[in-house]
């Protein structure tokens, strides 16, 4: 018995990379998938619908189900279609994993509006449509009577946390993790947990990002493990997707060896400063510093996610 036998699952974004590995896991695990990929290039551009076929071919030969959608993530009667696909073709919809998403990287001064627009599109909007057509269904099940466990996996990334020359990426990535918070929060009346990833894995978008091409390579060796290998992520994103997970709002990092869960922004009794009623410029100015000695990180932001990827798989087993 797999841990997911029984639950339908669409995975966006499924034809390649980490997508991929979730839709192979979640298929050995007993989960019908949804593969949907429009099989375009990393800045989006394009289709093919080579990928999401060869992905249910993979499942079909392992004995699993599993049918393809070439659905583009922003398409609001497309994704409709996306979701009624899994339902006239498997009875029901347990899982959602937004996973789909593009990279167009340009220093702020360089950055054209359409790549604004093209990488806060496929994600945020790419994470909106699938989910709201998704929470339309379950609400209409849960009115029928139906109140099946559910679950979204979305997917953020350590760029939230900011990262140079991705201020579309970061910015779209940090409120996907804010928009989990939302969905959490909205859907759990439906029984639906909504959780977030922020993977660290070795993809076509990671091999893109300056600093990283050389840190994330497998290692020579094929017997030593590889910590960079997207199959990592799939476990966990399987376990959220169980029936019985027990968490919801949660961001999770996830990598190798690693799994962790972010606190989110934090305000605590000494990060905050006082004053006599309003406080004045003057008086900031010579107060202000005390907030920047209590929370170092102010004073020496940390927007280079080569370095995290640098730290990454150090530590050591949980006993």
């Amino acid at each position: 018995m797999g841990s997911l036998d029984g639950r339908v699952a669409i995975i966006t974004g499924a034809g390649r990379g980490i997508g991929r590995e979730h839709a192979l896991l979640m298929a050995s695990e007993g989960a019908k998938i949804v593969v949907n990929d429009l099989g375009g290039a990393i800045d989006g551009s394009g289709g093919d619908q080579t990928p999401a076929e060869e992905v249910v071919a993979e499942i079909k030969a392992m004995g699993g189900d599993a049918v393809a959608n070439y659905a583009n993530v922003t398409d609001w009667e497309g994704v409709q279609g996306m979701i009624n696909l899994a339902v006239e073709t498997f009875g029901d919809l347990h899982i959602l994993i937004n996973n789909a998403g593009i990279l167009r990287d340009r220093v702020i001064v360089n950055m054209t509006e359409a790549e604004w627009d093209a990488v806060i599109d496929v994600h945020m909007k790419g994470h909106f449509v699938p989910t709201r057509w998704a929470a339309a269904y379950w609400r209409e099940q849960s009115k029928e009577g139906n109140n099946a466990p559910r679950a979204i996996v979305n997917t953020a990334s350590g760029a939230m946390l900011g990262n140079l020359g991705q201020y579309n990426y970061s910015g779209a990535k940090a409120a996907i993790a804010s928009m989990t918070l939302v969905a959490a929060g909205e859907l759990a009346r439906y029984n639906v947990k909504v959780n977030c990833l922020a993977p660290i894995a070795r993809t076509r978008l990671t091999l893109q990002t300056p600093g990283l091409e050389d840190v994330v390579k497998a290692p020579d060796d094929p017997s030593e493990f590889d910590k960079w290998d997207p199959a990592n992520i799939s476990p966990l994103v399987a376990y959220l997707s169980t029936a019985e997970c027990p968490f919801t709002g949660g961001v999770f990092h996830v990598g190798g060896n690693e799994v962790g869960l972010y606190g989110g922004w934090s305000l605590a009794d000494d990060d905050i400063i006082v004053t006599d009623g309003r406080w004045t410029v003057a008086d900031l100015q010579s107060k202000g510093a005390r907030l920047a000695e209590n929370r170092r990180q102010l004073a020496s932001v940390t927007t280079d996610i080569a370095d995290t990827f640098k730290l990454f798989g150090k530590r050591q087993p949980t006993a």
